[in-house]
């Protein structure tokens, strides 16, 4: 039997996160091995544990330090370390400024607990998991691009 996949959940907000815990727990295969609260607190946990985790699932909006500073940090000190950002942010920026910080999924809050564990399932197969309800945002981001790329102005 393989080892369970080892997640660290970092939102300030204790409520959600215990929700997510309990959606991971029911999940087979996967366990939470920590928790912080703001950014600070995920770059101490991180620092002071024997074993790396494989999966932070990482809020954008925390107090201390904001989840993108703190995904740029877990991606230069933890290359292995893969990063979820499970947020309530819809926008085109976020998105790409996560992605392009080396995250492996983008889910949103509004998403179901069923994406979650879909987006966890990806990530750990070696994916990258995009939340269903970006796709629309994507669609048109793409179709910018492309007519930009078409009129010569990309």
């Amino acid at each position: 039997m393989a080892p369970p996949y080892r997640i660290v959940l970092a939102d300030d907000h204790s409520l959600f996160r215990d929700g997510v815990k309990r959606i991971i727990k029911n999940s087979r295969g996967l366990e939470v091995t920590g928790e912080a609260g703001d950014g600070l607190e995920l770059l101490d946990f991180l620092q002071s544990s024997r074993t790396a985790p494989d999966l932070i699932v990482l809020d954008i909006t925390m107090p201390k330090i904001q989840g993108l500073d703190v995904a740029r940090e877990i991606k230069q000190r933890y290359p292995g370390v893969k990063v979820l950002f499970l947020t309530m942010h819809k926008s085109k920026e976020h998105f790409l400024r996560a992605i392009s910080l080396g995250a492996e999924g983008y889910l949103l809050k509004e998403d179901t607990h069923q994406d979650l564990i879909a987006a966890i399932k990806t990530i750990r197969e070696g994916g990258t998991y995009i939340s269903p309800l970006m796709a629309e945002n994507l669609e048109d981001l793409v179709a910018t691009k492309v007519n930009s790329i078409k009129s010569g102005r990309a």
